[in-house]
């Protein structure tokens, strides 16, 4: 099994910002080094066990979609090794699992695409048949295909857990010619993301992209793209009977810890989702290593 890293110490250069997953180092003033441990969080909680190799496989993934969706819009990627901006005692903390990328300034949007009903837009749906102020059909079930993707944005929170919130919000919040350029540009990454990878057996049910502007305010992909920390990943074979029965579909995501954790108890009583998080047990661990790295190699096979 591969060395888990839960968090790195680069001390050759100054700590930007510990994510959920990532930690961020500022490499002069143009750009960050973004090293992707293998910290796992649900429900905004950081479980105190890592996944090993995780860090290393939402690297590639991330690297393998900004090759993939150039074309779409340009990322953040500078070109350089990451390795280059390190000493070389902590190059093992940084190899095959970071990204040197250009220093942005962020838009606090959270570009969210649907091209099928689950997680909040599901629970949202039934109550309102609606997503985010858009209004969906009647009729329609748990992991349903929508007619058309769907842009369902959310705002950025500093901490605890993003907004969902209405895409005549986020005019306000940043304007109409760029909103409407965020949700264009995020509508079409999806579709073409999701064109792709149903040719290797995979739907993408739903995906959130970042967006910066550069020195001359164009807008600039960045963070993560497509992994499965940030997208619902399921398998085809397994989505038809699960729609059937309304049933989650099995997924590549974290589905599986989040299914785990909510019966999971501490100390006899049921988990209420504030830390600390109930530890991980090693098949749970080793499983959710296997559906990540599945969903890596069924993607770039």
């Amino acid at each position: 099994m591969a060395t888990a890293l839960h968090t790195s110490n680069i001390t050759s250069l100054p700590l930007l910002a510990r994510g959920k997953v990532r930690d961020n180092y500022a490499v002069g003033a143009d750009r960050i080094l973004m090293v992707a441990s293998d910290r796992l969080s649900a429900f905004d909680v950081i479980m105190g066990e890592p996944i090993p190799g995780k860090g290393e496989i939402l690297t590639k993934m991330a690297l393998f979609w900004f090759a993939r969706l150039g074309h779409v819009c340009r990322n953040h990627l500078t070109g350089e090794a990451p390795e280059s901006v390190v000493t070389p005692a902590e190059i093992p903390q940084v190899q095959g699992r970071s990204m040197l990328v250009k220093r942005l300034r962020p838009i606090m949007v959270e570009a969210v695409v649907r091209g099928y009903l689950a997680g909040s837009g599901w629970k949202e749906y039934q109550q309102s048949q609606s997503v985010c102020g858009v209004p969906l059909p009647p009729g329609l079930k748990n992991a349903s295909k929508l007619p058309q993707p769907i842009f369902t944005p959310a705002a950025k929170a500093t901490s605890g857990h993003d907004e969902n919130v209405s895409y005549e919000r986020v005019v306000e919040m940043i304007g109409p010619q760029l909103a409407a350029q965020i949700r264009d540009t995020s509508i079409r990454l999806y579709r073409e993301a999701a064109d792709f990878a149903l040719t290797k057996g995979l739907i993408i049910a739903d995906t959130k992209f970042e967006f910066g502007l550069d020195e001359r305010d164009a807008l600039v992909l960045m963070d993560e793209v497509l992994t499965p920390d940030s997208s619902r990943y399921w398998p085809v074979e397994g989505y038809q009977a699960a729609f059937a029965n309304g049933d989650n579909p099995p997924s590549y995501d974290k589905q599986f810890v989040r299914d785990w954790l909510e019966s999971a108890s501490i100390d006899g009583h049921p988990w209420d989702k504030t830390p600390p998080a109930p530890r991980l047990p090693q098949d749970v661990i080793l499983k959710t290593a296997a559906k990540y790295r599945e969903a890596l190699d069924r993607l770039t096979a």
